[in-house]
């Protein structure tokens, strides 16, 4: 049961009816996460911008995907694992992929260095030696695609505590449990 609960569009302000009018025009739907951000106008618009900017950015929207995946598994979000698998296969991830994702690894190198590093400046708070920065500049990663690459960390961590406070009910397909074995 959500500990926020979402706020239906007859309740909304004006300002925030105005974004949900515009997530539904985008999305189809307005998920419950953005409905409860809804009560914080500038809450919702600051995390519209902020995932707006960066699907703008140099990173693909696969690489995007991953790292939402990986960042919702080291921080155990349910309802972003959830919301980032079925967004992941409509940007073209593979179930193996999307499960790869979460474990914060990749058939490719490059991918998986970018998420390596990922799941690092989650579980190393921002701390990570210049031998990981390295290696995604030995990847062929850029100064302007680190960057994006910690802002997609530190967006998704928002998401995923904010899901964590707000709790609201999951309106995307389960994520699937990653097997006891691997996990």
């Amino acid at each position: 049961m959500p500990r926020i609960q979402a706020i239906k569009s007859e309740a909304a302000s004006a300002k925030t009816t105005k974004l949900f009018d515009s997530i539904q025009a985008k999305l189809g739907m307005v998920p419950n996460m953005m409905r409860t951000m809804g009560h914080s106008p500038s809450t919702l618009s600051a995390y519209l911008q902020f995932s707006g900017s960066l699907a703008g950015g140099s990173l693909s929207a696969q690489h995007r995907e991953a790292i939402a995946l990986a960042v919702g598994q080291a921080n155990q979000c349910d309802y972003c694992l959830s919301a980032h698998s079925a967004l992941g296969k409509m940007a073209g991830l593979t179930q193996e992929q999307i499960r790869d994702a979460r474990l914060a690894s990749a058939v490719d190198s490059k991918t998986d260095a970018l998420l390596r590093f990922a799941r690092k400046l989650v579980d190393q708070h921002g701390h990570v030696a210049d031998d990981d920065l390295q290696e995604l500049r030995d990847q062929g990663f850029g100064e302007g695609e680190i960057s994006e690459v910690i802002a997609n960390v530190a967006l998704n961590i928002f998401t995923n505590y904010f899901n964590h406070v707000a709790d609201p009910d999951n309106d995307f397909p389960r994520a699937q449990p990653l097997e006891s074995s691997v996990a």
